[in-house]
């Protein structure tokens, strides 16, 4: 297994320096001269984090991927005013959003080694990266480079966010806007087999009446899980078998009925997209090659460069 990842983190390098995808400035190890360290700082935060909870992985990939779907990836998820909430989490599809401490922690040991220089955007993706990995996914040469964003704004994320009920061909739509294939799409949305799901996200497929696509057992589950309306935005759901791993299994579970969204359901329902539902069922090492190249177009779309946005020195609120 270990060379296998070795190897497809040596195709997913040379596969970024042969694509037209790679966005301005970024590159691999673009800090190298100006803070030799800082990748290993934020793996060594991460992997402790994980350690410590294992539910981190989740967190941090949702993190990654809900800022680079609002303007690209720029850490405006974690901009705000002081004493209140980010502005982009007073959105309800940032419902849940959690471990940004962690982000705060790293950037605390960053400015400690190297003041100004690495910013709160590559912070959150190096550090998805590595939980990807220490939950057993590939291991992505994430490039590095981006600046952080100035502004936040609740509405953007409101309308860029994808809802929980979101349809498969809004879902569709949305990767091609990002120049992601519909086999990267696919994979991308495997990142479900990391995490839990808030049973408010699941309910309305079991009240008033039970979504048919839900296989009889796993909505019974569901429902015995999800019982209390009332308590939907404390209780959760697993999203596959294999929680705190990241691997394949979530293919095979949406094919016999037990995906949790609406979109799990209909990815792998619908013609365009069930023949890769299937194929990354039976081939761990495609989805994980589908996942790396399609992370690495999402991570680099719309991002900030050069000298467009800053370096912020504290992650939640812009330099004065």
């Amino acid at each position: 297994m270990g060379l296998i990842k070795e190897f497809l983190a040596m195709v997913s390098f040379v596969w970024v320096f042969g694509c037209s995808c790679a966005s301005g400035l970024l590159e691999h190890q673009f800090y190298r001269n100006s803070c030799g360290a800082a990748e290993m700082i934020v793996k060594e935060e991460v992997k402790t984090s994980v350690l410590t909870d294992p539910s981190t992985a989740a967190a941090l990939l949702r993190l990654a991927f809900h800022d680079c779907q609002v303007d690209g990836c720029d850490a405006s998820i974690l901009l705000g005013e002081p004493n209140s909430l980010p502005m982009e989490l007073k959105s309800d599809k940032n419902f849940g959003i959690r471990k940004m401490g962690i982000i705060d922690m790293i950037k605390t040991s960053l400015e400690q080694h190297c003041p100004q220089t690495v910013s709160c955007a590559d912070i959150i993706q190096l550090a998805a990266r590595e939980a990807i990995y220490l939950s057993g996914g590939p291991y992505i040469q994430v490039l590095t480079g981006r600046r952080d964003s100035v502004s936040a704004s609740k509405q953007r994320a409101d309308k860029q966010l994808p809802a929980s009920d979101i349809s498969i061909d809004e879902f569709i739509r949305i990767f091609g806007e990002n120049n992601i294939s519909l086999e990267e799409g696919v994979a991308l949305i495997g990142a479900h087999t990391l995490g839990r799901t808030h049973c408010r996200n699941i309910i309305d497929r079991l009240q008033p009446r039970t979504d048919p696509t839900l296989s009889p057992v796993f909505s019974l589950l569901l429902k015995t899980v999800c019982s209390n309306p009332y308590l939907s935005d404390i209780t959760f759901a697993q999203n596959d078998a294999t929680v705190f791993v990241f691997d394949n299994r979530y293919f095979l579970d949406i094919q016999d009925g037990r995906g949790l969204l609406k979109i799990d359901s209909e990815v792998a329902r619908d013609p365009r997209t069930r023949p890769y539902v299937v194929m990354f069922g039976r081939d761990m090492m495609r989805f994980f090659d589908l996942f790396t190249s399609g992370f690495l177009r999402l991570s680099s779309s719309k991002v900030l460069v050069g000298e467009e946005g800053e370096i912020r020195k504290d992650c939640r609120f812009r330099n004065k």
